[in-house]
């Protein structure tokens, strides 16, 4: 890819559900009340978890911070990317008509990320319970508007212009379970004209629920990211077996649209070093240590964010691993993916 300012603008797009995180350290009893696991990602389940969004504002000291997975990368890319060429990141979809929308649009602009939103004014914005116990997370997902998502909005004018200048592009599982024929076109519009298309497993529950609509984007997918948890679901759900190395393989090896490109199938494990595998060669790459780890929320997603600055730079993959451990080692030591006031020391 050229570098100019001006064609570094718009070079990546994300789609995925925007939400604002409500954030707070909380007592296991709390997770134990409302069947929660301690670091993991479900959807609300109105009748059970309804409550608990009052319950954590009312009795928790609360941040509150602009999420959704997606979006999360794409302010984490563009801050690797850097103040120099705003709006390199651009990030599609649906927030409300109401003041959580207004706060979530200005964090991404001032984050120099370009904020396609569709904004629907009948459905409140999305919220995401994120709770805290030491190191792990749990998080619990209310979409409101994100799950308003239309494919009327991908195929307006100003959709479509940003799409053909994209060279990059980024769908979470995610949003599988409010848009997969978006996610479709996304993917073969890049295998057409020879782009990246790149996605995310995103959580067990999208490998255990949504397989079929996760089967119809994957062939389009030039780069699968995932973690542990993830690939061993895909593993026991898909009968591929128990062995991560091999599940992943057989991933790589799913059928696929472009055959210009290798799929490239990576493993994240927290603390334990990442996997990779490209044209049936596995690479281990080891991440950053880090001692003062304040949350975990948003590594994942920053690690992705890092990865695809690294692509639209054309780096190489172990330069774009590089750049996604940084910047997870720099998520981590915050509470919540903020990158407010920080400058990144990493350089592609």
């Amino acid at each position: 890819f050229v570098r100019s300012r001006r064609d570094m603008e718009g070079a990546l797009i994300g789609i995925c559900n925007p939400l604002l995180d409500i954030s707070a350290e909380v007592d296991a009893d709390l997770l134990q009340r409302y069947e929660l696991l301690p670091n993991n990602a479900i959807l609300a389940d109105e009748s059970k978890h309804l409550p608990l969004y009052d319950e954590l504002i009312q009795k928790y000291p609360v941040q509150y911070i602009a999420g959704g997975s997606g979006q999360n990368s794409m302010r984490a890319s563009q801050w690797m990317i850097g103040s120099d060429h705003p709006n390199t990141a651009a990030f599609i979809g649906c927030i409300g008509k109401d003041a959580n929308g207004e706060r979530l649009k200005a964090i991404a602009t001032s984050d120099g990320v370009a904020a396609l939103y569709k904004e629907d004014p009948e459905t409140p914005t999305g919220t995401c319970a994120v709770l805290i116990t030491e190191r792990n997370r749990s998080m619990v997902a209310r979409l409101g508007a994100a799950n308003h998502y239309k494919r009327d909005h991908y195929d307006t004018e100003l959709i479509q212009k940003a799409v053909q200048r994209a060279k990059v592009f980024y769908g979470t599982g995610y949003f599988l379970t409010v848009s997969p024929d978006t996610l479709v076109s996304i993917g073969q519009h890049a295998a057409t004209h020879n782009k990246l298309f790149t996605t995310n497993l995103s959580a067990p529950f999208i490998i255990e629920f949504f397989w079929e609509r996760l089967a119809s984007i994957l062939p389009f997918a030039d780069v699968v990211f995932g973690n542990e948890s993830e690939f061993e679901t895909l593993g026991r759900t898909q009968n591929w077996g128990t062995d991560l190395i091999e599940i992943a393989k057989k991933l790589a090896e799913f059928p696929k649209e472009n055959k210009l490109r290798h799929r490239l199938v990576i493993i994240t494990q927290g603390p334990n070093p990442t996997v990779v595998i490209q044209n049936g060669q596995v690479t281990e790459y080891p991440v950053i240590r880090v001692e003062n780890i304040v949350d975990t929320n948003g590594a994942g997603d920053s690690f992705v964010g890092g990865f695809l600055a690294g692509l639209v730079h054309e780096k190489s993959v172990p330069e774009c691993i590089a750049g996604g451990h940084y910047c997870a080692s720099v998520t981590i030591q915050t509470s919540g993916t903020s990158f407010q006031g920080k400058v990144p020391s990493f350089t592609f």
